[in-house]
């Protein structure tokens, strides 16, 4: 994952491009499971704060450590 992320609120399909995943169903399982990174609803539309994003992707190079 590049360390510069995008300022827009980003989409399940940036996720699966950037963490290179099978299928955006695999983000849809992160959110069943609670444990990807924070999302929201904007209508019905799914969306992730790039804030959010590193402070998970921080948490999971936490826990691995």
């Amino acid at each position: 994952m590049a360390s510069e992320l995008p300022t827009r609120f980003l989409t399940p399909e940036d996720l699966v491009e950037m963490f290179e995943l099978p299928s955006v169903e695999t983000v849809y399982q992160w959110r069943r499971k609670r444990t990807g990174p924070r999302g929201f609803r904007v209508g019905r539309h799914l969306r992730f704060d790039p804030d959010d994003i590193r402070a998970w992707v921080d948490s999971q190079l936490g826990e691995a450590a």
